[in-house]
């Protein structure tokens, strides 16, 4: 229990906390990502952490917005820039934010690029791809095409402490995901369906993108995760190089010498207090479906 004295000390801690989450929550609301400029010819954005659809903040740990990215791409054509370079080290995320910014992409009128650091696996190479040049470390990891869906089952530990789940739904299906209760052949007939039916748009749009056939990627398509080098054999990557081989293939493509800055959201004072309270640390109940 926590004496009188300490919550004293703590509520109006955890109320100037508040005020400021809600001032920042309402400064991004209003006014979209602040971005952090630079001066060039040539934009580099990073795509950093799991990428999602949502506006990152502080609860929600290392993640990347498809609008941020959107916005960052807007801002660098709106500057003028010769380039685009996407600096990515991510294990994939949303394939709905993957898309967004892969068809975003595809849209600039500008020459764009992307380098893979780490891993650009999953919905991240999902967004590579969608570029003009794919770069990557001989060591990075990349590919992982393929989506996974899961979420927790609760219904053998209900049972074994005598909790009944008490169902009222007015369809057969509403409650299909619920971790209260063991899932039916047919939801997870229906579940798997899903995945097969976004797996597929996942392996076109690639094939798509890299001037490949939908059955050589589909038979990559197996979640296995690739070396840099493997990469550029199957296909998946164009290049071996570090960030300074991409700018010398931009001064050399435009004929310019190169200009680079970063052009990334700026991080809320309430980002980097809350920095390691990710979602990771909560469990979710909810059926959840990645492409990482």
């Amino acid at each position: 229990m926590i004496g009188t004295g300490l919550k004293e000390k703590i509520l109006p801690v955890l109320k100037i906390l508040l005020i400021l989450w809600i001032i920042s929550f309402a400064t991004s609301f209003l006014f979209g990502p602040d971005m952090s400029l630079g001066t060039g010819n040539v934009a580099i954005i990073p795509i950093h952490g799991v990428i999602g659809v949502e506006e990152s903040s502080g609860l929600t740990g290392d993640t990347i917005s498809s609008q941020a990215v959107i916005a960052a791409i807007d801002k660098a054509e709106g500057m003028g820039v010769k380039a685009i370079i996407f600096d990515i080290n991510s294990p994939g995320g949303s394939g709905v934010a993957a898309d967004e910014i892969a068809q975003r992409i595809k849209s600039a009128n500008r020459t764009t690029i992307a380098l893979i650091r780490d891993m650009g696996t999953s919905a991240a190479y999902w967004v590579a791809s969608s570029t003009d040049y794919v770069y990557a470390n001989r060591m990075s990891l990349t590919g992982s095409i393929g989506v996974i869906g899961s979420y927790l089952d609760f219904s053998g530990f209900l049972e074994e402490y005598n909790i009944t789940y008490q169902r009222y739904v007015s369809g057969e299906l509403k409650d299909m995901g619920s971790s209260f209760k063991e899932p039916s052949e047919e939801e997870r007939r229906i579940f798997q369906d899903i995945i097969y039916k976004m797996n597929e748009f996942f392996i076109k749009e690639v094939a798509e993108n890299r001037n490949m056939s939908v059955i050589s990627v589909r038979r990559l398509a197996t979640g296995q995760i690739f070396l840099g080098s493997e990469a550029k054999d199957l296909g998946l990557v164009d290049e071996l190089g570090t960030r300074k081989d991409v700018l010398d293939f931009v001064a050399s493509r435009h004929n310019i010498t190169v200009s680079a800055f970063e052009l990334e959201e700026k991080k809320g004072f309430l980002d980097i207090i809350f920095s390691g309270m990710g979602k990771e640390n909560f469990i979710n109940l909810n059926p959840s479906v990645q492409f990482r």
